[in-house]
């Protein structure tokens, strides 16, 4: 798998690359934007993971990650300084699938990338081709397909990032248990994820903000969420 790293600081970006070249990832560096976004925009083989400082010497990272987002679907990390919560739910709600705060181990970084791409790129489970499973909250409709990786609202395809779809799957596959965010973060998230409780939050605000009808995924004041649609 290629992975894109794009990170100012020689130091921080060689260290990455050389541990994710130990395990066997094919690495690109740059240490700034133009030359990344002149790569995915060359037409060669889009990358399986990019990660992705925000505070670059020709741009932000936030704001690249935004057009990037809009255009292309690609699993995506935020290596940053900018320790903030406010900064990390920022991110997430860009789509990101981790956000890691420097200084950072390199080996628990490998282990992240490994979660997302996990996630994003996991094949279906055996037994297959009639695993479709229908839900319905008042006038809407949910269907959700493991094996086609395909949840679709109202008939349309919904675009999740893997955590999001993670989540969504989880809590729907077992309707109407509740869950708390901790939980979440373990069940839904490999439980590398050790940010703040916020950050389901910020997944739960995403994935509505992409169903934004009803309100599929409850929350329950005190215990955490769970998914309010009903199977058909």
């Amino acid at each position: 798998m290629k992975i894109f790293i794009v990170e100012d600081n020689e130091n921080v970006r060689e260290a990455a690359a050389g541990y994710l070249k130990l395990e066997g990832f094919e690495v690109a560096e740059f240490g700034e934007l133009k030359p990344a976004r002149k790569a995915l925009d060359s037409g060669d083989a889009l990358p399986d993971l990019i990660i992705l400082d925000v505070m670059l010497p020709d741009g932000d990272g936030f704001l690249f990650a935004k057009h990037l987002k809009q255009r292309v679907d690609i699993p995506l990390i935020f290596l940053t300084a900018r320790d903030q919560e406010s900064d990390r739910i920022t991110g997430l709600e860009l789509g990101a699938d981790d956000y890691i705060v420097k200084p950072f181990s390199t080996k628990e970084l490998v282990l992240r990338v490994k979660a997302v791409l996990k996630r994003s790129s996991a094949p279906p489970e055996a037994g297959g081709e009639d695993d479709e499973l229908s839900y319905e909250l008042g006038e809407e409709q949910l269907t959700v397909s493991e094996y086609r990786h395909l949840i679709t609202y109202q008939g349309l395809p919904l675009q999740l990032t893997a955590a999001e779809w993670n989540i969504l799957v989880f809590l729907s596959a077992r309707a109407p248990q509740v869950f708390s965010r901790l939980q979440i973060l373990e069940y839904c998230l490999d439980s590398v994820a050790e940010g703040s409780e916020r950050t389901v939050d910020t997944h739960i605000k995403n994935i509505r903000h992409k169903l934004p009808g009803a309100d599929w995924l409850e929350t329950v004041r005190g215990f955490g969420y769970r998914f309010a649609g009903i199977k058909k």
